[in-house]
């Protein structure tokens, strides 16, 4: 039986106009109690380039730049049953609330998935035809080898909503 883990709380305020859902945090950012904590993930460089901020490492100034764009973050898995950071490895997963979340903060106007795990997953919980728009990007993961280019490129999809 391998441990069970567990997905962080959301991070979100009454001013979040996007979502941006991951799978589950991965060893790394379980580790640090970070999303996106493993150093080679590329989220943070993508999401400070985006939105044209001072890259820094300082994971509260981080949050604080997320809140000042209106950016929220979750997970679509709340926990399961997991062996290293493969999404591929996830197994007796559940859910997060994330229907329950979207009607409690009504100004969310577009869900970004990063990557496709969180994608397919969130189709479960909402419906392919859910009520705001639900776009795909291109999962941050050092294991997911598309260029940094190629993946900012993509994202660059978020700023249509902010």
């Amino acid at each position: 039986m391998q441990n069970r883990i567990f997905s962080f709380p959301p991070i979100i305020d009454d001013h979040s106009e996007i979502i941006i859902l991951g799978s589950i945090p991965g060893v790394k950012s379980l580790e640090k109690q970070q999303y996106y904590g493993h150093p080679q993930n590329k989220f943070w460089k993508i999401i400070f380039e985006l939105l044209d901020e001072e890259f820094t490492e300082d994971y509260e100034q981080r949050i604080q730049i997320l809140k000042k764009h209106h950016i929220a973050l979750w997970d679509v898995i709340d926990s399961c049953e997991r062996k290293g950071s493969l999404d591929s490895e996830i197994k007796n997963e559940e859910a997060n609330q994330i229907e329950e979340l979207l009607e409690d903060h009504p100004n969310i106007k577009a869900i970004f998935c990063n990557g496709g795990k969180s994608y397919k997953n969130l189709q479960k919980i909402l419906g392919k035809n859910y009520k705001i728009p639900v776009f795909l990007l291109p999962s941050t993961s050092p294991l997911h080898t598309v260029s940094f280019e190629k993946k900012l490129e993509d994202w660059k999809k978020i700023k249509q909503y902010l």
